[in-house]
């Protein structure tokens, strides 16, 4: 397995000094590749449904989704596989780009995959009962297909007054209402052609300022209004390469009026398709899309990449600029509570894997020289030890606790010793003697025998 090495980024800072360099944020995982970003929020966090390229594709080969979520923007949970290709019994390819929307207190993922029945794409439905699944298929058959191969990337919107909808398409943009039970159309399906419409829809009802909200508002702020405007599609325009552009209509199936390209291509993403997604959560705004910016990644090897943005004065949306830096912390990690060691910052090497049964995800593919970081470590009192959850069935390693860098001070080493088995848990603790104030990012650095696969990494803790 080719193991996903990322350039080390970032300086040493003083032990008791608070955080100031500028880290590379994108793209948001590393652990393995990711595509097609679908945002949503349920309770207090951010979660976003993922495509998954396999290594060394030389086309779109993806049997599953990935979903990862967060709750400060940089520290993103790795939540595994919530749905697969062969979930659906009727499907045998394809899992390409999905979405998820609750209602009602359940969960629908509205999924594109190859049909065994029409030999053509075909619009899946999966359902849940939290927002990590496990997902599973609705009707046992498709939700829409007619033989055609435009049905894919399907998007999902509960409209102000309550009216589901759903949209998908390409080269067309197919739309029609969803039932009360989000699991059966409502309508007959409509087709349009939005002028550089490609693939990948995102729609929303955009809510708009009021004239006395405007007069005491420099800039559009969509978290706070009430009165609703335009109806904003967000999409892959123009051929390959896609750049993201959207188009403007006064009800949720258009007419579409054409506004411009929000993400021009310029190949800075290292991928020639796009596919976006935006949210507000916090109150802020955020623009989500893929690159080729993994090593051995490309057109075929994407991975989800966020921004932040704002509105422009009159609602409509910004040009948004790629970058590596991605967004802004806007919030801290508690190192006194549990934290799952796929909550990941930044990482080298290291994959994730999970046990469906146990309900298990985990750091995997640990050999020496690996390492993985959290970043906002808020520490509100100096720790005293830390203990960590591993499995090894070789010889096990070490993991040394570092602050700020690889080469920052070593707070503490954990030895891990073998358990007989990959997923033979065993608990570790270390002592920790130096003193540590204020907020701080924290490397995990792995150590052991060269060329060999260490330990599994499961959870960690400090008191």
């Amino acid at each position: 397995m080719n193991k996903l090495k990322i350039a080390l980024l970032g300086g040493f800072m003083a032990l008791n000094a608070p955080m100031a360099s500028v880290f590379a944020q994108n793209p948001i995982s590393q652990t393995g590749f990711t595509t097609d970003p679908a945002p949503m929020v349920a309770g207090d966090r951010l979660y976003v449904f993922t495509g998954h390229d396999e290594e060394k594709a030389d086309f779109f080969w993806m049997n599953d989704w990935r979903l990862f979520s967060t709750t400060d923007m940089v520290n993103w949970t790795d939540h595994g596989s919530p749905a697969y290709q062969c979930d659906f019994k009727w499907a045998d390819d394809r899992s390409w780009a999905a979405q998820a929307i609750e209602r009602n207190g359940k969960f629908y993922l509205y999924v594109p995959v190859h049909s065994k029945i029409s030999k053509g794409m075909a619009i899946g439905v999966a359902v849940a009962d939290k927002v990590e699944g496990p997902y599973k298929d609705a009707l046992g058959k498709p939700l829409y297909e007619d033989g055609k191969w435009d049905h894919i990337d399907p998007t999902v919107m509960i409209d102000n007054d309550g009216q589901a909808w759903i949209y998908w398409g390409n080269p067309k943009l197919y739309s029609a209402k969803l039932n009360e039970d989000m699991i059966s159309l409502g309508s007959e399906v409509k087709v349009d052609s939005p002028n550089r419409y490609t693939e990948g829809p995102w729609i929303f009802h955009q809510r708009q300022l009021t004239k006395a909200e405007k007069k005491n508002k420099k800039q559009f702020d969509s978290s706070k209004t009430s009165a609703w405007g335009k109806y904003f599609m967000i999409y892959a325009a123009g051929g390959v390469p896609e750049s993201i552009a959207y188009s403007e209509a006064d009800s949720p199936q258009g007419p579409w009026t054409y506004v411009g390209d929000i993400m021009k291509q310029d190949n800075f993403t290292n991928s020639f398709t796009n596919h976006s997604g935006i949210i507000e959560y916090k109150g802020h705004n955020y623009f989500f899309y893929h690159t080729g910016w993994l090593p051995g990644g490309g057109g075929f090897g994407r991975s989800v990449s966020v921004e932040e943005f704002a509105w422009n004065p009159d609602g409509r949306m910004p040009e948004i600029k790629p970058t590596k830096e991605g967004v802004s912390p806007i919030g801290t990690l508690n190192p006194f509570q549990r934290t799952e060691a796929e909550t990941i910052a930044f990482s080298s090497g290291v994959r994730t894997e999970w046990n469906t049964k146990r309900g298990d995800i985990f750091v995997s593919d640990i050999q020496n020289g690996d390492w993985t970081k959290v970043r906002e470590v808020e520490f509100t009192r100096s720790p005293k030890s830390i203990e960590v959850r591993a499995a090894s069935a070789l010889q096990g390693g070490m993991i040394e606790v570092r602050l700020d860098s690889l080469k920052g001070q070593v707070l503490t080493t954990v030895n891990i010793d073998r358990t007989g088995g990959w997923e033979e848990w065993e608990n570790s603790k270390a002592q920790i003697s130096t003193k540590v104030e204020g907020k701080h990012d924290v490397f995990f650095l792995f150590k052991g025998l060269k060329g060999c696969k260490l330990f599994n990494f499961d959870w960690w803790k400090m008191d």
